[in-house]
């Protein structure tokens, strides 16, 4: 491609996702050694691997427009390339106006040329700023967004306050977290810091890390005098992304307030169990089941961390489109929809089993076990061999040996 004066001086390449055809940083020009990140690496940072995050952005802000049913504007304050900002564009229905913003120089030219290339520039505006500045340029209460996207490289906390003052009522945040280490209990004294809970290191550490970043959101929201609702959550391959709406008021932030409490985890009989709101939670707290110690992770969001409606709009509009990953989107939908109103913490058959030194099960023999035994059971989109059931721990381990024929079951 010919080079003007408006187009990067690094080496770049055409991406075509969507509706969108932008221009990109080629990444494997920018890597040196093999451990190189080349989006990190790169003059702007570009993910082509989050391309089902972005599918599924699009989904969810479209869905949450039809549900307000009036024009929108959205704000994507961490923009890179501009890509996910200009398929919000394109791609959304009853769009008023997109702002997008990076403070990175090379970022704001990028981001500028392809706002160009796909004809947007009369209702997207492009500017150089830092997140925080963009977003409290908007805390006026007829300045805010309806919609603001926060995909920040590693953790949005940076971002929370600015990004709940310039939302309006009824407005959506979507945001990503990806410093999984933290919220997954590598490092518990850095997600104690950024997200004000303890995580733990649990076959269901991604739910965990989920309701964690949920929970931050609630509390940050309450101080401003609103409520939250998660209306969707997910998991990927590094990463977390949740989708939650505001509702101001302070009754609601109370009743939102009410949806937090404590996860209690057994490390050596895998039971678990949760605390509802702020009470004194001890140390040496004993598992009810093994009179083990309990292992505490939180505070903690223990309500949904997905409504079925919403995810079945989600999906219904995906029918409408022609997306590349339109049936991963449909699987993962099916799956969030089913298991959206079964208790936290999900079950890893493989952990079990290796743990109790029996032979693996399919994970539909073990659905299907259960639901003879009377329990609900359904699959988890956060792992292919996971079990989300009302089923307590000691009861699948007796239908673990039964399936395994070293045991009844009864």
């Amino acid at each position: 491609m010919t080079v003007n004066q408006q187009e990067p001086r690094f080496p770049t390449e055409i991406i075509e996702e969507g509706k969108a055809r932008v221009l990109a940083p080629k990444l494997k020009d920018f890597v040196k050694q093999p451990s190189d990140y080349a989006p990190s690496k790169a003059p702007v940072f570009f993910n082509p691997v989050m391309e089902l995050n972005r599918d599924l952005a699009v989904l969810a802000a479209q869905v949450h427009q039809r549900r307000l049913n009036r024009k929108i504007t959205l704000c994507e304050p961490l923009t890179g390339t501009g890509l996910r900002g200009i398929r919000y564009a394109l791609e959304i229905d009853g769009l008023k106006r997109a702002t997008i913003a990076d403070i990175n120089e090379n970022a704001f030219r990028l981001a500028k040329h392809n706002v160009q290339i796909n004809g947007l520039s009369k209702r997207t505006t492009v500017k150089k700023k830092e997140a925080n500045q963009i977003l409290a340029a908007h805390s006026a209460p007829r300045k805010r967004f309806d919609y603001i996207d926060l995909d920040p490289f590693g953790s949005p906390v940076p971002f929370l306050d600015s990004a709940i003052r310039a939302l309006r009522n009824r407005g959506m945040l979507a945001l990503t977290a990806t410093d999984m280490a933290s919220l997954c209990g590598v490092h518990p004294k850095a997600c104690l810091r950024k997200y004000g809970g303890r995580p733990l290191r649990t076959e269901y550490c991604h739910e965990l890390a989920v309701r964690l970043l949920c929970g931050c959101v609630a509390g940050v929201a309450a101080k401003y005098g609103a409520g939250t609702k998660v209306v969707f959550s997910h998991r990927g391959e590094h990463y977390v992304r949740v989708y939650v709406t505001i509702d101001y008021g302070a009754k609601n932030a109370d009743e939102s307030m009410e949806n937090m409490g404590f996860v209690l985890h057994c490390f050596n009989c895998f039971h678990r169990e949760t605390v509802k709101g702020f009470p004194r939670v001890e140390k040496t707290r004993e598992c009810g089941e093994c009179a083990s110690t309990l292992s505490v992770a939180g505070p903690l969001w223990i309500g949904a961390i997905a409504d079925p409606d919403f995810c079945e709009l989600m999906k219904a509009e995906s029918e409408h489109r022609k997306l590349k990953s339109a049936r991963k989107i449909e699987n993962m939908l099916t799956l969030l929809g089913n298991e959206a109103d079964c208790p936290v913490g999900y079950y890893v058959v493989d952990h079990m089993c290796d743990a109790l030194t029996l032979p693996v099960p399919s994970v539909k023999k073990v659905v299907e076990a259960l639901k003879l035994d009377g329990f609900h059971a359904v699959q988890t989109h956060f792992t292919s061999r996971g079990v989300r059931s009302d089923v307590p721990a000691r009861r699948l381990v007796k239908i673990l040996r039964s399936l395994a024929g070293v045991g009844r079951a009864d």
